[in-house]
């Protein structure tokens, strides 16, 4: 897989760490219960379609990025820098 880093250009998705989905999730209260934590920590939904995710440049230029892929086919779409995306929804 390759990955279109903003800053280096097309690179091998094995100089990348996955983070995570980007979506912001709602932390629970402290008093929320187990269940509510476990779903918050532990469930997340599968999507057979494009899903925004977080991924960190660390064997370049150590940049946070956002990256839209396909959970189907593994294409990557469109990929920003996540400083950019946080300044966009603010």
């Amino acid at each position: 897989m390759r990955i279109a880093c903003p800053i280096c250009g097309e690179r091998d998705s094995r100089e990348f760490s996955y983070k995570g989905h980007a979506l912001a999730l709602e932390r629970p209260t402290e008093d929320a219960g187990a269940l509510a934590w476990d779903d918050y920590l532990h469930n997340r939904d599968n999507v057979a379609g494009v899903s925004e995710e977080l991924w960190f440049h660390d064997m370049g230029c150590g940049s946070w990025l956002v990256a839209e892929r396909n959970m189907v086919t593994h294409a990557f779409g469109a990929v920003r820098l996540a400083e950019d995306v946080k300044e966009a929804s603010a």
